[in-house]
Formats: structure tokens, C-alpha cells, sequence
């Protein structure tokens, strides 16, 4: 069977990051299947030109096309717009020129104009089409620039791209019930939910997890991990930081981003015990956060976001999470597995108090930490969750 999966945000074994889709592609059985994946040349963590060196390449299993993109400088920008743009058209010239057509397409969402491009082809030539929605576009987009009176108008295009792609879709799956209800409300041609978490390879994680550093006495460690952008609000964590005004307490930032200079001066404005680190290699990351105590995920007022990659790290770290998110599935988590505290969003004393409650309590922290490593055990370990997705791409033709 040949097996296409497009998706331009990934991050191959060598680069930093654990990508979903280089997951799947080191589980699929390339004895008994051809597999293609068609990135992009444009590493967007980064904001640079990817290039695959030969030595790398060898020690891959499937082939990988990378497509040309002109790249973009931050996140929300026209220029990033138009290079997705580009990168569509590539990719439609790519698929155009194939010979071997394949059997199923299995399609990142997003980017829009990528999937796009990819849900037309399928169509066209009758391809089983399994899509795995990452993020709501342009919900996503809308939040962080949303012009007056005419932001519905201005985002009506991409709502409508997206409602194509959802409904040319055999299959869906996404990473939370949230997303893939987003998707099936305009589908007619599947009525199930595959909502599968991110979550991360914990066999793996587990074997970072022993270089973590030791910790600090009469130290309280909270971590953040991910993106230091729009969508998330680390000044209500810096805020309620002040608020205390413990300095025995300290705050780990893990991640890069737009915002990574104003929220370092921010911090530093609110003479907090403060530590950015920027963004590390994954087993890195895996270290540092073990030597934490508590983790936060702070996500601003109205954002699509919903299981997002940094909870499923956390739980599978076993530290209990300070929540602001109002995505009402993530919350559920935290109160059905007693994995943390639920705040409201941006409530500065509440997030204060939450902090102080785990930093004075040592046996809470210890339980609600171990209930969130038995949420990562049930719902965020890779071994256990992925083999429903290649149960899903290899479907009637599995042999």
C-alpha cells in the first residue's frame, strides 16, 4: 500500500522537538508499505531553511520530499500568509506531476492552503483521504488579530477553506474531542470521534527524565514549557509571582517566541526569581522539567486551543499543573484525575494562592502529581494511544 502523509510542521529525529508525524512514520510497517512524507523546506520553530544531509537521510525508512517555501519572521504575519501560499502551489505542482498515485493521503491540519491543495487532489482522483487536525484555523489566527467590525469578513476565506478540507475527509482525527467535534460538524462522511493526544513516547521520556538536575533546598521550582507568544499568559504567572513575593520560588521558562524579550523584561521589571531558558533539545527539556515541582499552563482569554503538546509533558513529568485554560475538555481532565488546580483566567490572586497552596504543601504536590503521571499512563503514552492511528490509515487494506 502506498501511504502519503503530508504535513509542513514537523521535526525530524536530528532537529529539536518531538513531532507526531515522525512518530507515526518510525511505527508504520515499511516492510509491507510505501511511504512518502512531503514537508516543507522552512522549519518554522526556528524561522529557518531546513536541509536534509545524506547521512540523515540514510538512516530513514521512507522518503521525504521537502517542498520550497519562502519562509516568514513571526507567527501572525502577512508575509507567512503568503508563504504558506507558496508552499500550496508546490505542493500542487508535486502531486500533479506523481505517477504513482497513492492510496491514502494522511494530512496534517494545518496549514490551510496545504491541506487544501492535498484535499483536492484526493477528491479528484478518489484517494482515501484521513486528515489529523493539530489546531482550529483561523480560529487560532483571529484571536491573536481580529480587526473590528470586520474580522468575520476578513476570516470568512480561511473558514471556508477549512470547511472543505473537514468535509472531503474519510476519516477524521484530531488531538482532543474538542478539535475533531470542530471538524465533523460540516463532514457527512464519518460520524466518529478519533480524538487522540499529542502525548509523547514515555518509555522515552522516562530515559530523559534520570538526567534531570538535583534540587535546590527550600526551592520551589514552576515550570513552562512551549511558546512564548500571544496565545499565552505568562505575565498573569509573573503577576501572581509578585504577588507573593517569595523569592524561595522559582520560575523555569522553557521556549522560545515573539514575546521571549518582553516577558524576559517583564520579569525582570517585577524583580521576580525568574530563569528563561529558551528552547532545548527535547531530552533537555525532559530533564529540566523533572526537576521542577509545579508546572502552569497559563493560556490567554478566548484561545482555540484545547490538549495542547506542553499538559501531556507535564503529566507524563507527574507534576501538578496550575490551569488557566478555559478550554472545558482540558479542565474536566484536571478535575476527573485530581491532576491539579483549576484557576480562572487571569485571576492574579487566585493563580497566587494556587501557588502558594502546592509550594507550602509537599503532599499535595506529591498526589496531585502522581494522579497526573496515571492521566499520561491512560492517555498520553504514544505505545498505548498511536496504534489506533495506524489502526485507522491501514483500515480494510491492513494486511
Amino acid at each position: 500500500m502506498k501511504i502519503l502523509m503530508i504535513a509542513n510542521f514537523v521535526s525530524f529525529p536530528w532537529e529539536k522537538g518531538n513531532s507526531r508525524f515522525i512518530y507515526l512514520l518510525s511505527t508504520i510497517d515499511h516492510a509491507r508499505h510505501d511511504v512518502e512524507l512531503i514537508t516543507t523546506s522552512f522549519r518554522h520553530s526556528i524561522k529557518q531553511k531546513r536541509h536534509i544531509k545524506q547521512n540523515n537521510a540514510k538512516n530513514l525508512e521512507y522518503k521525504v520530499t521537502l517542498l520550497d517555501e519562502p519562509g516568514y519572521s513571526k507567527n501572525v504575519c502577512p508575509e507567512r500568509f503568503y508563504s504558506h501560499y507558496m508552499l500550496s502551489k508546490n505542493l500542487k505542482k508535486h502531486l500533479n506531476n506523481k505517477t504513482d498515485k497513492p492510496d491514502i493521503i494522511y494530512c496534517a491540519v494545518p496549514s490551510l492552503d496545504f491541506a487544501y491543495e492535498a484535499a483536492k487532489y484526493a477528491r479528484k482522483n478518489h484517494i482515501r483521504f484521513i486528515i489529523d487536525v493539530q489546531d482550529l484555523w483561523p480560529e487560532a489566527f483571529q484571536m491573536v488579530f481580529n480587526p473590528p467590525f470586520i474580522g468575520n469578513f476578513f476570516y470568512a476565506p480561511f473558514r471556508r477553506k477549512a470547511d472543505y478540507i473537514y468535509s472531503s475527509a474519510d476519516e477524521i482525527i484530531a488531538v482532543s474531542e474538542t478539535y475533531a467535534k470542530r471538524a465533523l460538524s460540516v463532514n457527512k462522511k464519518t460520524h466518529k470521534i478519533n480524538s487522540i493526544f499529542l502525548g509523547t513516547e514515555l518509555k522515552q521520556f522516562d530515559a530523559y527524565s534520570k538526567n534531570k538536575n538535583p534540587k535546590v533546598k527550600n526551592q520551589i521550582k514552576i515550570a513552562y514549557i512551549g511558546t512564548l507568544g500571544h496565545s499565552y499568559d505568562l505575565k498573569s504567572i509573573i503577576d501572581a509571582l509578585e504577588f507573593l513575593d517569595n523569592k524561595n520560588i522559582k520560575f523555569i521558562v522553557m521556549g522560545d517566541g515573539p514575546l521571549r524579550k518582553e516577558l524576559e523584561a517583564y520579569a525582570k521589571n517585577k524583580s521576580i526569581n525568574c530563569e528563561f531558558k529558551g528552547k532545548l533539545d527535547y531530552s533537555e527539556m525532559v530533564g529540566e522539567l523533572c526537576s521542577c515541582d509545579i508546572a502552569v499552563n497559563p493560556i490567554m482569554h478566548g484561545a482555540a486551543a484545547s490538549i495542547i503538546n506542553k499538559v501531556g509533558d507535564y503529566a507524563a513529568a507527574g507534576l501538578p499543573v496550575i490551569n488557566t485554560q478555559e478550554c472545558s475538555e482540558y479542565r474536566e481532565l484536571i478535575k476527573r484525575y485530581n491532576a491539579g488546580l483549576n484557576c480562572k483566567n487571569g485571576d492574579i490572586k487566585g493563580i497566587a494562592e494556587a501557588i502558594e497552596r502546592l509550594a507550602k504543601d509537599a503532599k499535595l504536590r506529591w498526589h496531585l502529581g502522581n494522579n497526573n503521571r496515571r492521566l499520561a499512563e491512560e492517555k498520553f503514552d504514544r505505545a498505548k494511544t498511536y496504534p489506533a492511528i495506524l489502526d485507522i490509515i491501514y483500515g480494510e487494506n491492513k494486511k
